[in-house]
C-alpha cells in the first residue's frame, strides 16, 4: 500500500548496531539485491549484491516438528530416549550387577599427611580466576559487540562498533524503514580502497570517511529521504572527527540495482565530482 506523507507523524534516524535494527533493514526495490546479504563493498574478489537467504536467519521450527513429538511421547507405545525398553527388573545403568561381590571401599591411612593448598604466590600470574574488582580504578565502559551467531552482514557492520561505533543508519517513517545507509571508515571496505587506488589526484590524507550504499523502497522515493539520511551520516562522520567523506557511485547502473546512486545525486547532497570518470566517478564532500 503506498505510504500517505500527509499522514506522516514521526521521521527518525536511528543506528543498526544490534539484530533488533537489523531485522528492520527495508528490502531493496529490486529483489534480486539484498541489504541484508550484501558483502559487495567488504569483500574486492568475491563479494556480492545479491539477495543469499541463506545468510538470513531460519524462522522457527514448524507446527509439524512439535506435533510430531507431542503425539509419541516416551513411554506410550514406543522405548523411552536412548532406545531402550523400560524394564522395571533390570538394574540401573552403570551399576554391577553380582549381588555376591564386596563393595569395594578405599583404605582410610590415618598417617598420611593432610593435603594443604600450596601457599599463593602473589607475582605469579597463574590465577584462574578473575581479580578482585577495585572500586577505586575507574571502570572502563562495556563496548557493545555482535555475537557469534548473528546474520553474516550484522557482524560485517558490527566489526569496529566498540571502537568506530556503527556502520549503517536507518530512516524510519512512522516505525517503518523506508531508507538505509553504509558507510564507514575506509579501511573497512576493501573495494573502495582498490577503486580509489585508481586515480592518484584524490588526497591521500586524511583519508576520508565513505558512503557506500543510500537507498529508499520504491514506494518511498521523491520524499527526500536519501538525502536527509545523507545529511545526518555526514553530521555523525563529522563528529567522528573525519574532515571529509567519499562515495562511489555508478553512471551505467539501473536505479533500482545500484546501491550508490547517480552523481547527480550527490551533487544535490552538496558532495562535488572529485574524479570525472564515465564508469567510476568519484564524488567527495568536506565536513
Amino acid at each position: 500500500m503506498p505510504y500517505s506523507w500527509r499522514a506522516m507523524t514521526r521521521v527518525e534516524i536511528v543506528d543498526v548496531t544490534d539484530e533488533t535494527g537489523f531485522g528492520l533493514v527495508p528490502p531493496c526495490a529490486d529483489p534480486s539485491f539484498d541489504h541484508r546479504t550484501c558483502d559487495y563493498w567488504e569483500d574486492a574478489d568475491r563479494g556480492s549484491k545479491a539477495s543469499r537467504p541463506n545468510w538470513l536467519p531460519a524462522g522457527p521450527a514448524g507446527p509439524a516438528g512439535s506435533a510430531a513429538s507431542a503425539a509419541s511421547p516416551a513411554g506410550v507405545g514406543e522405548p523411552s530416549s536412548g532406545g531402550r525398553s523400560a524394564n522395571p527388573f533390570a538394574p540401573p545403568p552403570g551399576t554391577e550387577s553380582n549381588p555376591f561381590l564386596p563393595t569395594p571401599k578405599a583404605a582410610a591411612n590415618p598417617f598420611a599427611p593432610v593435603f594443604r593448598e600450596p601457599a599463593r604466590n602473589p607475582f605469579l600470574d597463574d590465577r584462574t580466576d578473575s581479580p578482585a574488582e577495585n572500586p577505586f580504578a575507574p571502570q572502563r565502559p562495556r563496548r557493545p559487540t555482535i555475537a557469534a551467531e548473528a546474520p553474516r552482514k550484522l557482524q560485517l557492520l558490527g566489526r569496529g562498533l566498540g571502537i568506530f561505533g556503527s556502520y549503517a543508519k536507518l530512516l524510519l517513517v512512522d516505525g517503518e524503514a523506508v531508507g538505509y545507509c553504509q558507510f564507514g571508515p575506509l579501511s573497512a571496505y576493501p573495494r573502495a580502497l582498490r577503486l580509489r587506488e585508481l586515480y592518484s589526484q584524490l588526497p591521500d590524507a586524511p583519508l576520508p570517511a565513505v558512503i557506500t550504499c543510500i537507498a529508499t523502497t520504491s514506494e518511498a522515493r521523491r520524499g527526500g529521504h536519501a538525502l536527509r539520511l545523507v545529511e545526518e551520516v555526514c553530521r555523525d562522520l563529522a563528529g567522528r572527527g573525519f574532515a571529509a567523506v567519499e562515495a562511489y557511485p555508478e553512471v551505467r547502473a539501473r536505479e533500482d540495482s545500484t546501491p550508490a546512486a547517480r552523481p547527480e545525486f550527490w551533487i544535490g547532497a552538496g558532495f562535488r565530482l572529485a574524479v570525472n570518470d564515465d564508469r567510476y566517478p568519484v564524488v567527495r564532500r568536506e565536513l
